[in-house]
């Protein structure tokens, strides 16, 4: 086996190597056997993620609300304006020092214009735009402070769509007064169902549009999220403040058309897109310097990250995985929860792709192949328990003798044991590798003719077979589940049906020629199909535990293998507490009773004698030791010689297994 390593860069996919099929299927196995439907499953494994592999939608719903909180304590709602108040204050503290230095009543008569400006910013502002400044310095940084408010209101409203723009003249502000018109015109035109030239618009205008929208729908989207946090930044400011950034904007863009038609634009977006949060209020506890168009940078990511915690908590119907968007995710928390999204969005993938479940989001099903996967994985997790527990498994237990080989061969399975065929096996690698080039690695060397170089060979798992042997021994099981709704209330529901299908698994892979049968039983028995273990419903909410009737109906389907080896294992929680009886034409119908009535314990224990005539042995397994079951367990094993364990919940499946095998070759 050869490995090959490169140095992370952020773009390697390792949702196949980090898990597959076989972990989600443990992942979802208890809620899947508990009566969730695999879609009600597959959502919950998304919510709380695979443990040491990916962060579920829970986790990341939950670091979002962490940045959010962190979002409050770094914004600074009033930093703009106070920071505009103190570059003007320098300013005019320049001015005035220059002309106190200055002699005539010129100096004199500009000292008594500055003692005069409002004391509010966008008023000193309006005023001092025809003021032309004694001080050269303190000029020049009134201009420079001017072309930077301008700037950083209209990055503010329009984010990015000043990048093209060096500095903004009036020629600059003419052509965006334009680009709006033209824009407000487009938008009626569709709305009237007229045409409209995008793209001789975006070839007038493209330079403003960094971004390269390719369609007037994502162009009003960008513009509507920006304007969306513009109004919420100013709907978050005191009256006062909000006032007075509402006239900086008039007075430093001096330019009413262009106003109107900004406007005009809000007000379109706004009825096109209500779903943004056009004017929410949110607080900032920030005093760390902050410009406009910074502060509203925060609010759009604001919305962003409140987008992202909606969609990832489900906030609004039909939503989904799908719905997440990565880049905001990555924006807001970082590759690294792009890559947990991005493992997510490919569990149900991954299953699909296996063919353990078909269909689409609510409408998910478990496949058979899904269904023989879920036994096959139980039945892993209860071996890895047996070799942890008993070095060599049951293999110690194995008494018959070794099998007679039949002469055939047939291919390995997991778990298989028997002697392999090394001429098959290799046959078998050999067949399949020889159109494939020649491996590098060690392998059989397969010699060819003289004179030529030898062709290495690689073994697969897939090219093993086994020496067929008789098996010395042949077995039908009955295998008894108690139905009753005391079993998911005392949590012993999962464990069992993991056992079930488990023993299925192991009968199905390693001894295909013995049988089994599932009952289940509660006020009725009937028999089970196995994929009834993994649907809704299995327990039935009636009263009785009918063990009478699970006897009989076991003793009847095992009764057409009288040459077998017969065993019945039940697995139960309580005493018996139903019984049998028949009145008539109607047939017979279930009787409960509850303490349980003589008649009841009398016929269960009748019938369980029968079984024990018949040649069938007896395994119980109790789940609980109440003082009742155990008096009742105790009479039944006296009368046909069976076993009763007690066997915790989840540990039943150990049990049971462990058992079966020393039964079949015992």
């Amino acid at each position: 086996m050869r490995s090959r390593y490169s140095r992370w860069d952020g773009t390697q996919d390792l949702g196949d190597e980090d898990f597959g099929a076989d972990q989600i299927i443990d992942e979802i196995s208890d809620d899947l056997l508990s009566g969730l439907s695999p879609s009600g499953a597959l959502n919950r494994l998304m919510r709380r993620g695979i443990s040491g592999h990916t962060a579920g939608l829970d986790e990341l719903a939950r670091r979002i609300a962490a940045r959010r909180r962190r979002w409050a304590q770094e914004t600074n709602l009033s930093g703009p304006l106070a920071e505009m108040r103190d570059r003007l204050d320098d300013i005019l503290s320049q001015e005035r020092s220059t002309l106190r230095q200055t002699p005539g009543e010129d100096a004199r008569s500009r000292e008594a214009f500055l003692d005069l400006l409002p004391n509010s910013t966008a008023g000193a502002i309006r005023e001092l735009q025809d003021y032309r400044f004694v001080n050269p310095e303190a000029q020049q940084a009134f201009d420079e402070l001017l072309e930077s408010i301008r700037r950083d209101l209209l990055q503010a409203q329009l984010g990015q769509l000043t990048g093209a723009m060096q500095n903004i003249t009036a020629e600059d502000l003419a052509r965006l007064r334009e680009m709006f018109r033209e824009l407000n015109q487009m938008i009626e035109a569709r709305g009237a169902g007229q045409p409209y030239d995008f793209d001789g618009f975006m070839q007038r205008y493209g330079d403003l549009f960094p971004e390269n929208p390719k369609s007037l729908d994502e162009l009003l989207e960008a513009l509507a999220r920006r304007m969306a946090a513009m109004s919420r930044f100013m709907a978050s400011l005191s009256p006062n403040q909000r006032m007075e950034l509402e006239q900086l904007m008039s007075a430093v863009m001096n330019d009413l058309d262009l106003e109107f038609e900004m406007a005009m634009l809000s007000q379109e977006l706004q009825v096109l897109m209500p779903n943004l949060p056009w004017g929410q209020t949110a607080y900032g506890q920030s005093d760390s310097p902050m410009g406009i168009s910074e502060a509203v940078d925060a609010f759009q990511q604001l919305g962003e990250m409140e987008e992202l915690e909606d969609a990832l908590k489900g906030g609004y119907q039909g939503a989904g995985i799908m719905d997440v968007d990565e880049e905001k995710l990555g924006r807001a928390l970082g590759e690294e929860a792009v890559h947990d999204l991005r493992g997510l969005k490919q569990i149900e993938k991954a299953l699909q792709e296996a063919g353990l479940i078909d269909g689409e989001g609510g409408r998910l099903e478990l496949t058979a192949r899904g269904l023989r996967r879920l036994g096959e994985r139980a039945l892993v997790k209860v071996f890895e328990v047996l070799r942890h527990d008993r070095p060599g498994g049951h293999e110690e237990r194995h008494t018959g003798g070794l099998a007679e080989p039949t002469g055939s061969t047939r291919p390995w399975r997991f778990e298989d044991e028997g002697e392999i065929s090394v001429q098959r096996t290799v046959f078998n690698a050999v067949i399949r590798s020889a159109d494939a080039r020649p491996p590098v690695s060690a392998g059989i060397v397969q010699e060819g003719p003289p004179g030529t170089a030898g062709r290495r060979v690689q073994l697969h798992p897939d090219d093993f077979e086994l020496i067929e042997a008789e098996s010395r021994t042949r077995t039908a099981t009955a295998l008894l589940l108690d139905l009753s709704f005391s079993m998911p209330l005392r949590g012993h529901w999962v464990a069992a049906k993991k056992m079930a299908l488990a023993l299925h698994a192991l009968i199905d892979g390693k001894y295909p020629q013995d049988d089994l049968y599932l009952i289940g039983f509660s006020d009725y028995a009937r028999e089970l199909d196995l994929k009834e273990l993994t649907a809704t419903g299995a327990i039935e909410r009636v009263y009785g535990t009918n063990m009478q009737h699970a006897f009989l109906l076991a003793r009847r389907l095992l009764s057409e293998h009288s040459s077998c080896s017969q065993q019945v294992i039940m697995v139960t929680d309580g005493e018996p507490t139903a019984h049998l009886v028949d009145e008539g034409s109607g047939g017979p119908h279930a009787v409960f009773n509850w303490p349980p009535s003589s008649e009841t314990i009398h016929k269960t224990l009748a019938e369980a004698s029968r079984l024990s005539s018949s040649g069938i042995t007896l395994n119980i397994y109790m789940l609980e030791e109440e003082p009742g079951l155990v008096k009742f367990m105790d009479e039944l094993a006296r009368r046909t010689g069976g076993r009763v364990f007690h066997a915790a919940g989840q540990d039943i499946g150990r049990f049971v297994l462990r058992d079966f095998v020393r039964f079949r070759w015992g």
